[in-house]
């Protein structure tokens, strides 16, 4: 008997403190930190004089995304998307939350508070064109190829409005720019516009596994690069065609001559020559499923010969990391990474001219500064960050040098990082990042993993319970 004792007081003493510790959390969530959770647009936009997060010397506008399913409202932080930008005061000087998602984030040039933002709205099957009206040639694609894709997608009963808005940060104009409906969601929503000049823009289309330039005003598609030119569905990347490549990003390269492209299923980043059409194989950062180079990664930047490059500063999304390479003696040579226990699915990294770097922790619900020694010098707590930007820096690592030129310093944490660190590359990261997307903001690797074990704790002590009272029974 007492040895049963000593086993229930243990068990009982296990569970309560993970619940404690996890309504520790919850209790002491900072609700309303970064000055908006809680409230309408209109509530937002008519208080702004307080400041809610650190002052900087610039604008910083960070792109939301949302959990929601079709975006439809959520009272949960994570299920709104948002467009916002703080004041180098630290108050709120822009906030937008019209639509499904918002990803990329790019400053106009000769602006000081102006950008283009991409978003995506989801629209509900009724209100979708009939499958007879989508017009394979104004994608640029040939019928076989679009039938292939739509009766995958068209299973979703949605389509989504993708799109380009600019937008005065200052002033609250916001002017369409250019958008294309896709059917289905998710895996065919643009996660990335880039202006190439005035009246072309380069897209990143998940849905088709491709990138192409459209020119904005007249919407006809003028270039494309195929996955499947240079990729066999078979054997790389994801689901095709559901799910396939999951083109994430590109970027705009040696003076536009090159298109830096983010494969995210395809773990790479790929360098296409836009007057061949073709990928420069010497160049490619990444292999399939080689995942201690890059995994799943979002946002590669790249950063040229004249910063200290050649280099690529990635959000290494599933190794929960922020890595650079450099390009070296014609090979890629890892030369700067910063991680802590909170980050989890970071999807943007940008490099400043000062040396700092700007990350985006899309899991850890938050957007932060790291110094050149790897100390974080500014943060704020946001709900499910996509993509963030520092005005007046230059796009996104365009004025930042590389990591051996700046001589920064790499982070991988104390003891206490360390052991978080440790319990996450147990766990399957995959699994674990898709749980955290639909948890809400106050639950971190620490209170998952706390509730785990008081869920197997309660299992194992129930069984023992059961066992002893069948014993008891039996003469």
């Amino acid at each position: 008997m007492p040895e049963k004792l000593l086993y229930r007081a243990l068990f009982a003493l296990v569970i309560v403190g993970c619940v404690v510790g996890t309504a520790a959390a919850y209790v002491g969530n900072p609700s309303g930190e970064s000055g908006f959770e809680g409230k309408s647009g209109s509530e937002v936009m008519a208080d702004r004089s307080q400041q809610v997060v650190p002052e900087r010397d610039d604008i910083t506008v960070m792109g939301m995304d949302s959990n929601s399913w079709r975006g439809q409202e959520s009272d949960g932080p994570r299920g709104r998307a948002e467009l916002v930008a703080y004041a180098p005061n630290g108050s709120i000087l822009y906030y937008n939350d019209t639509h499904t998602r918002y990803w990329d984030v790019d400053p106009v040039p000769g602006t000081r508070a102006t950008v283009e933002a991409t978003y995506a709205d989801h629209v509900e099957g009724p209100d979708c064109p009939d499958p007879d009206e989508w017009d394979p040639a104004r994608h640029g694609v040939d019928q076989d190829t679009w039938d292939a894709y739509y009766d995958h997608h068209e299973e979703a009963d949605a389509c989504t409005r993708n799109g380009v808005e600019r937008v005065n940060l200052t002033t609250g104009e916001v002017t369409p720019v250019w958008s294309r409906m896709t059917p289905g969601k998710e895996a065919t929503r643009y996660h990335d516009v880039d202006r190439i000049n005035d009246t072309h823009l380069v897209v990143a289309d998940i849905y088709l596994d491709r990138v192409f330039v459209v020119d904005e005003t007249s919407d006809e598609t003028v270039w494309t690069w195929n996955a499947s030119d240079e990729f066999d569905p078979e054997e790389t990347g994801g689901p095709y065609p559901g799910d396939w490549t999951h083109i994430n990003d590109v970027e705009l390269v040696d003076n536009g001559s090159r298109i830096m492209v983010s494969a995210r299923n395809l773990d790479r980043a790929l360098f296409i020559d836009r007057e061949t059409g073709r990928t420069d194989e010497n160049w490619t950062l990444g292999s399939e499923d080689d995942y201690g180079v890059i995994y799943e990664q979002h946002n590669p930047d790249y950063i040229p010969e004249e910063n200290g490059g050649p280099a690529v500063l990635v959000a290494d999304s599933e190794n929960n990391r922020v890595v650079e390479y450099q390009r070296e003696n014609g090979e890629w040579i890892k030369s700067w990474q910063w991680r802590d226990a909170r980050m989890q699915w970071p999807r943007d990294a940008d490099r400043l001219p000062n040396g700092h770097t700007l990350i985006t922790d899309s899991n850890g619900n938050r957007v932060f500064e790291v110094d050149t020694d790897g100390n974080v010098v500014w943060a704020a707590r946001v709900a499910f960050p996509y993509e963030a930007e520092r005005l007046g820096t230059g796009d996104e690592s365009a004025g930042g040098p590389s990591a051996e030129r700046a001589g920064l310093a790499s982070r991988t944490g104390g003891p206490v990082d360390q052991f978080w660190i440790g319990v996450k590359d147990v766990l399957p990261g995959k699994y674990l990042n898709g749980l955290m997307y639909i948890t809400p903001v106050w639950l971190g690797v620490g209170q998952l993993s706390a509730l785990l074990l008081a869920v197997v704790v309660a299992v194992v002590w129930g069984v023992l319970e059961y066992r002893w009272r069948r014993n008891a029974s039996q003469p």
